[in-house]
């Protein structure tokens, strides 16, 4: 959301601000359409208390676009309470249907009239790409209906000009991410979520009986959810619409999946795309793999159809954090809106908020379902982005182990060792370094118990069998320690030598960073550390410098907003209750303040804000206004680090004197419970991706000619690899030393520091807040040298 950066003028850098943007006399109309998706009621909550915020009225508009031609009491104006509490709710509160009314033009007449009687000339569209080609067609047809209802007497030529034209703004809400331009659309990660639940549960028991379970997943016309959820959990075939199998792949699977079986690997995941077609675009069905496997291998095979439980269900924290961050840019981009404004999109790119025009996506989107029926299905998965590329590309280099006679040898050995505290998703990116040094040619060694373990000599070659089913496991099978290499940078450099170490892979969080600095300080007094040296960043804290995220972050995130909910929920029905909630994260406020975004909270205190008695103070009061509504629960949280005074016991007391007679207090530490639990999907693919992509930079630099005995002391080889923005950067950490605050352990400069003015103005206060410049909008699909960074 605001964290585009404003293009400097030459007079000076300028940055737009929300003040000067005035919704006073503008009307929106917002409403859900097509197939509904978790994350929905987020956008919809964003939305009106954005657009309340700024002055404007919003209106609901009930069941889609069939409310909107039959009018009435489907239009109804939204008051800041009535989204109350539905940040939690999956599905969407307003309603969707699909409308064949308003595919007519007579449909679209008596929509433009209802709409016209309220003074609503901006929409926001939260749906797929029908509903946002059907409001493109509105937004171009808007005068003429105009002309025609004044030509029946309906409205008068004032009107005609005074609301001689239509803003219209869109939003992706569609669990099958099919839609081109937006990286993740709303209600992808929840439904991911639901399908490794699933995954998660049928694994176990289809170990317990040596099972072959056959998945079918949604997406009809896009593998997205099929393949990623295969990625995420290690699944041995993956059936996709884009990327048929080729000729013979009936054989092919189960050669596959009896040489598995040869691993001593007890179970079989398959997963299928409810879409998923062969190279003739005959339909495979889970029923005809089934058939296959029990007839070819006589395995015990089962087929579970997921259906409309991908649908349903509480949205992600990174739903609701997309969607709140995407309401806000629409309504941001609706009063940006003059007559030749082409209807946009705002959407995701890497970890920044754009606006793409509209129908260019749409034609993209349509692009590639028109080159899979011409059977062009290189270029289907081309049109679908570097995103799904990427992806496919990764999961092919994972699942199917080439045989050793076709991997050329690299003679190179490599070290992969896990720092500091365990962090969701960490064994998801062991097995993808592994599996990807071996496919490389390497031989890969695994360290035991961080750097400690290093001294001691705990190593051990790892081969492609050894992390099956790694994925979905949390903490760290590796072990790992908080000890800095430091006081055993002897024992180090003689185990790098024993075991013949040419490159090291370091995953972890801030002690990660810090042993990076110390083994390159030290490779004047060790040769053996003049090696290339990577480290992907894995911490609930996401306090590492060089990435804006980091493994480990996402599933905690998810266990603060889970127990928020519950939380809340604990209070309903009982009197007037404030809860304050300290999370963790060292000094860093990351999962205190995106916690409070996705729990929709009134308050998040962290370090990187200072505040003092008078903060604490207008947020008492301001809990107090609150409770004189129809709300009557409030949820404060507190990063465990941000004041050394104002402790959770001190805001705790604080709150219940204040509150006395108005509410009561109860506080919660959420603890360790926030470092547990299986990885979330976002963990296991990120972390499954970067460190894929860590392994190929280390695979790189040890085919680069680098001369003097293969000594590397540059800079460029001791790197954090992160995302900064939109992009994948490997980051030497001599650079990154500047951007680090040490005392602290947190980057001096941290993006998200920019969504504190959202999560203050939804909870109501008034906030200064930086907006996207109206300048044009982005051309589809720029491509640049550098990578995208696609989650």
């Amino acid at each position: 959301m605001g964290d585009h950066d404003v293009s400097p003028n030459p007079k000076g850098s300028f940055r737009k601000f929300l003040e000067q943007l005035s919704g006073a006399g503008k009307a929106i109309g917002v409403l859900t359409s097509g197939g509904d998706a978790q994350g929905m009621n987020a956008a919809v909550r964003a939305v009106v208390r954005m657009g309340i915020y700024v002055g404007a009225k919003v209106y609901f508009i009930y069941e889609g676009y069939q409310g909107m031609v039959d009018g009435g009491s489907n239009i109804v104006e939204a008051d800041w309470e009535s989204v109350s509490s539905i940040l939690q709710v999956g599905g969407t509160i307003i309603g969707s249907a699909r409308c064949k009314d308003f595919r007519s033009r007579e449909g679209r007449l008596k929509a433009a009239h209802n709409l016209l009687q309220l003074g609503i000339t901006n929409l926001c569209v939260i749906g797929g790409d029908g509903s946002l080609t059907g409001a493109n067609i509105f937004r171009k047809e808007w005068s003429g209906l105009l002309e025609e209802l004044a030509r029946e007497g309906k409205i008068n030529t004032e009107e005609v000009q005074k609301h001689g034209y239509l803003n219209v703004v869109g939003m992706v809400g569609s669990i099958d991410n099919d839609f081109c331009g937006t990286d993740m659309t709303i209600g992808t990660d929840s439904a991911l979520h639901r399908i490794i639940e699933v995954v998660d549960a049928i694994m176990t028991t289809a170990q317990s009986h040596q099972r072959t379970f056959v998945l079918e997943v949604m997406g009809r016309h896009c593998g997205y959810l099929a393949l990623v959820s295969a990625l995420a959990c290690g699944a041995d075939w993956v059936f996709l619409p884009e990327s048929p199998p080729e000729e013979g792949w009936q054989e092919n699977m189960c050669i596959k999946l009896s040489e598995n079986r040869a691993r001593k690997k007890r179970l079989n995941i398959i997963i299928v795309a409810e879409g998923a077609i062969d190279t003739q675009n005959k339909a495979i069905t889970s029923e005809q793999i089934k058939e296959l496997v029990v007839t070819q291998l006589g395995y015990d095979t089962r087929v579970t159809i997921l259906g409309h439980v991908q649908r349903g269900g509480t949205p992600s924290a990174f739903d609701r954090i997309l969607a709140s961050r995407m309401g806000v840019e629409a309504v941001v981009a609706l009063l940006q809106a003059t007559p030749e404004t082409p209807a946009c999109v705002v959407s995701l790119s890497g970890n920044q908020a754009v606006r793409l025009p509209l129908m260019e996506c749409v034609q993209m989107t349509q692009e590639v379902q028109k080159a899979m029926d011409e059977r062009r299905f290189k270029d289907a998965v081309q049109l679908r982005g570097r995103s799904f590329e990427n992806n496919l590309n990764t999961y092919k280099r994972l699942a199917i182990k080439l045989p050793d006679s076709q991997i050329r040898k690299s003679n190179c050995n490599v070290g992969i060792v896990n720092v500091g505290a365990p962090a969701a998703g960490m064994n998801a990116a062991v097995r993808a370094a592994v599996r990807v040094g071996i496919s490389d040619g390497h031989k890969v060694f695994a360290v035991y118990d961080g750097f400690e373990g290093f001294a001691k000599g705990q190593v051990k070659e790892f081969g492609w069998a050894d992390v099956g089913g790694w994925t979905g496991q949390g903490g760290s099978i590796l072990g790992t320690k908080r000890t800095l290499p430091g006081k055993y940078l002897e024992d180090i450099a003689a185990q790098m030598h024993t075991h013949g170490i040419n490159a090291l892979l370091i995953i972890g969080g801030f002690e990660a960073y810090l042993g990076l600095l110390e083994l390159s300080a030290a490779r004047e007094k060790h040769k053996e550390f003049c090696v290339p040296m990577v480290m992907v960043p894995a911490t609930v804290s996401n306090n590492v410098p060089g990435s804006d995220f980091s493994i480990g972050a996402d599933t905690a995130l998810n266990t603060i907003t889970d127990t928020c909910d519950r939380i809340k929920q604990s209070a309903s029905g009982t009197k007037r209750r404030v809860f304050i909630i300290e999370t963790m994260g060292g000094y860093c406020g990351y999962l205190a303040n995106m916690g409070a975004l996705a729990a929709g909270a009134d308050a998040a205190y962290i370090f990187e804000e200072p505040f003092d008695i008078r903060d604490l103070q207008s947020n008492v009061e301001h809990l107090t206004e609150k409770m004189k509504t129809t709300i009557q629960r409030g949820l404060v949280l507190r990063n465990e680090s941000c004041s050394e005074n104002y402790t959770t016991d001190f805001i705790y007391q604080l709150y219940s004197e204040e509150g006395k007679g108005v509410f009561d207090c109860r506080k919660n530490v959420l603890g360790h419970m926030q470092q547990g639990g299986a990885p979330s999907p976002f963990d296991r693919n990120f972390g499954t991706k970067i460190s894929a992509r860590a392994m190929q930079w280390i695979s790189a630099k040890l085919k680069e000619p680098a001369g003097r005995g293969r000594r590397f002391v540059s800079d460029d080889s001791v790197c954090v690899l992160g995302i900064s923005k939109r992009n994948l950067l490997f980051q030497p950490v001599a650079e990154l030393k500047e951007e680090t605050d040490f005392v602290h352990r947190i980057p001096k400069e941290q993006w998200w520091l920019k969504l504190r003015p959202l999560m203050k103005i939804l909870a109501k206060y008034k906030a200064s807040f930086e907006v996207s410049d109206a300048g044009p909008l982005e051309p589809m699909q720029p491509r640049g040298p550098e990578e995208p960074a696609t989650i």
